[in-house]
């Protein structure tokens, strides 16, 4: 058997720690003791991309915001589901999971990080919503991959995003009938209720980690800007 080999360790600004480990051509990202994404389960990754962006037969060259880079399967899916005139900005916090996605996983990720279309922004995706609602300068769909959800921050600034304002933010930083899509590690009503009061069309859909799985452990949660 092939030893699990660590690769690279960074610590948030709030001194949590990541880890990426490689094991037999796989990589798996850690925070502190507990695995949060890997190669080898990114079905609802995919399912956030799929589900955000089901504009595609109606808007040609969306714009499109993800946040958290991860190891890189919604951009991937995101790459996949849009056209030559597509822009896809991903904001993540940290700058070594940036790196790594570019110095340590075995070229996996150099297409979709050298393709035209991506727009990599190092820092914090609240600011790309505060800037294009401030600037007009609007997006067709926000993917958000950055907590386990409003009830389990994994970085305590995220409040933000999920408070009252936050959330007219993020209506403000969409092109009309523009979609918001929010990953969660499990249920969050209290979410589903604020997205309806800041007056989104919502949706919740529970999702597997693995498309055979017969129990669905996560959810993403829709928004959909009306006018």
């Amino acid at each position: 058997m092939r030893p699990t080999t660590k690769i690279a360790e960074t610590a948030t600004p709030d001194g949590t720690t990541f880890r990426l480990y490689a094991h037999d051509g796989e990589f798996y990202l850690y925070m502190e003791d507990r695995q949060v994404m890997s190669t080898t389960l990114t079905h609802s990754e995919l399912l956030l991309a799929d589900i955000g962006c089901d504009f595609r037969d109606k808007i040609k060259s969306p714009r499109i915001l993800i946040g958290g880079l991860g190891l890189g399967y919604s951009l991937r899916r995101c790459l996949e589901l849009t056209g030559s005139g597509s822009i896809i900005e991903v904001a993540e916090l940290l700058p070594e999971i940036v790196r790594w996605n570019r110095e340590c996983l075995d070229g996996l990720n150099d297409e979709l990080l050298n393709d035209p279309r991506t727009r990599i922004v190092e820092g914090d995706v609240y600011s790309c919503i505060r800037d294009a609602a401030e600037k007009s300068s609007c997006y067709d769909a926000i993917l958000l991959d950055v907590d386990d959800g409003p009830s389990s921050l994994i970085q305590s600034q995220n409040v933000q995003i999920y408070r009252h304002e936050g959330l007219l933010e993020i209506k403000r930083a969409l092109n009309p009938g523009g979609r918001a899509a929010f990953w969660t590690a499990t249920t969050e009503p209290g979410l589903l209720r604020d997205l309806r009061r800041a007056g989104f069309r919502t949706e919740e859909i529970e999702v597997a980690k693995h498309p055979n799985a017969k129990r669905k452990n996560h959810c993403i949660y829709l928004a959909e800007r009306r006018d």
